[in-house]
């Protein structure tokens, strides 16, 4: 997918953090072009700057040969899969046919957060609170692209996000100041969705997020702030991923006691709506002068990288990061032990 790097960056992150006494590790990569390694090399990638080109000459792989045998069947996977086939409940859909326990959301947690279109729709119909937005599908633009520049310019105004319904870390999303810039943000969108959801953008917008975890129960972190420092303005895939500069976390972040509950609230009722188990970074934008707290979307498959927003939280709140691991791995096996109790036949 287009967040392939930063997945193989969280990837390496989890890898250093998981506690070798505890668990076997067995790397499977999925490169480019889509062969499945099992036994490759473990990820090392500090940042997605550093992630090589698995295979720049056009030669084969360099895979380390497995340092142990493997056989046919693993404990659990931990899907370290941002985006597309990983995040949207493909690869969820495979572990689940090969009824193997997995890490993170099922198959329809999974479809509906991937999908910012129908996610908006679901939180809309559980009454939670949202920035005004429209739907676009590609046909649609492709066959009257004034009439939607005019119905975005009365609906939503200038400023607004453009973003691809489904994909994550920033990719192919910008921001349209006027309806000049409007044609190149879809053009961009288009490139990666047949969908793009369009949003108005909230003023004086503080970026909070906040960390869920849990399966029937779940549990809200402490939120956290993204301070964008980056020249593009807003949390970008260059702000977050490839320039050290682009952004800066407060952990916790600064909002009084009963916005603090209100933001924790509003994620557990969010990762509810969706039917989500496991984990999920829950994001907000906030008017910091007006006072409005809008819910932006949710993630499956938060980051898990050095600078990422989950793990930090939730070490702020108390869990280390291997213990959040820990954590992670218990739900799955957890969730994946009830599920075979339930009947598979009427007899």
């Amino acid at each position: 997918s287009g967040e392939h790097e930063v997945s193989v960056v969280s990837a390496a992150s989890i890898f250093r953090h998981l506690d070798r006494s505890r668990y076997d590790l067995v790397p499977i990569r999925i490169a480019r072009d889509g062969r499945w390694l099992l036994g490759a090399r473990e990820p090392s990638a500090l940042t997605a700057a550093d992630v090589a080109d698995e295979n720049p000459a056009g030669g084969a792989l360099q895979v380390a040969e497995p340092t142990r045998a493997v056989s046919g069947a693993v404990d659990v996977v931990f899907p370290v899969l941002h985006g597309p086939y990983g995040e949207d409940g493909t690869v969820q859909g495979l572990l689940e046919l090969a009824n193997v326990p997995y890490v993170g959301a099922g198959v329809l947690g999974s479809a509906l957060g991937m999908d910012k279109a129908m996610a908006k729709a679901v939180f809309a119909a559980h009454g939670l609170p949202l920035a005004p937005h429209v739907t676009i599908l590609a046909h649609e633009w492709e066959a009257d692209s004034g009439k939607i520049s005019a119905e975005i310019a009365r609906k939503l105004r200038f400023p607004v996000f453009v973003k691809p319904a489904n994909l994550g870390s920033s990719v192919g999303i910008s921001k349209a100041d006027a309806d000049t810039e409007l044609g190149a943000a879809m053009s961009l969108a288009l490139e990666f969705d047949r969908k793009v959801v369009v949003e108005a953008a909230v003023p004086h917008a503080r970026e909070i997020e906040c960390g869920v975890l849990g399966n029937d129960d779940p549990q809200a972190s402490l939120p956290g702030e993204v301070v964008v420092t980056h020249r593009d303005g807003f949390y970008s895939y260059e702000a977050k991923y490839l320039d050290p500069d682009g952004a800066a976390t407060k952990i916790p972040a600064d909002l009084s006691p009963e916005l603090t509950d209100r933001v924790r609230r509003l994620s557990v009722e969010a990762f509810k709506a969706l039917d989500l188990c496991g984990m999920a970074r829950v994001d907000f934008l906030l008017d910091d002068r007006g006072g409005g707290l809008y819910l932006n979307e949710v993630n499956t498959i938060p980051g898990f990288t050095a600078i990422s927003m989950f793990p930090k939280m939730w070490e702020a709140t108390g869990l280390a990061y291997p213990d959040l691991l820990d954590k992670l791995v218990t739900l799955a096996l957890e969730r994946h032990e009830r599920k075979q109790r339930l009947r598979t036949s009427r007899t």
